[in-house]
């Protein structure tokens, strides 16, 4: 009798990448090691609700400069799954994600500043009760995000990092913080420089 093969793992880091950079290569790299991930998908948002579209830059060439950093991994997949499913808000895009493949596991990878946030995303709670979520520590935000409303709501989901490697195959909801060396680039400093 043949074993059934395992379901591949990945990982969504989801965001309108105005530009993307090295920290987001950090990260998926971090998650791909540390959570035993097969793939990293970078999920270009059309539009985030929660940002203004003064100076967002295009869809194409947010995906372009996305698919030039993406390209130093193989394992990095850029996409417009958003588009190609016609969803706006995470919440739906994951439902629909897990109806069209559920051979796959998923796992969300966000930043501590959205878990800061989150609270503020559409039908927020669904996407801790969808798929497990792994949060990257980051500077400035990590202390306050760890006590904010989406981490004390799911408090008693969280798993301690060591568990880590085990996330992908959890029932959500379940989430870990992730400390690791934190990489200082972001979007913001890159677009303040004229860099994009």
């Amino acid at each position: 009798m043949q074993k059934p093969s395992r379901k591949r793992r990945i990982g969504i880091l989801g965001g309108s990448f105005n530009p993307a950079h090295a920290g987001h290569l950090h990260i998926s790299r971090a998650a791909l090691r540390m959570l035993r991930l097969d793939e990293v998908w970078w999920m270009v948002s059309p539009q985030n609700p929660l940002k203004r579209t003064e100076g967002m830059a295009g869809l194409e060439r947010r995906i372009d400069a996305a698919r030039k950093v993406a390209a130093r991994d193989r394992r990095i997949r850029v996409t417009d799954i958003e588009v190609q499913l016609g969803t706006r808000y995470t919440a739906d895009t994951l439902d629909a994600l897990i109806a069209r493949n559920g051979n796959a596991r998923y796992v969300w990878l966000m930043g501590a500043d959205n878990l800061l946030q989150i609270s503020r995303w559409a039908r927020w709670a669904r996407i801790f009760n969808t798929v497990p979520i792994a949060v990257f520590a980051r500077p400035t935000y990590s202390s306050r995000a760890v006590f904010g409303t989406a981490a004390r709501r799911f408090a008693r989901a969280r798993w301690p990092q060591a568990a880590a490697k085990r996330l992908a195959d959890a029932v959500p909801p379940a989430w870990v913080f992730l400390r690791m060396r934190e990489h200082p680039e972001s979007a913001s400093s890159i677009r303040a420089r004229g860099g994009f």
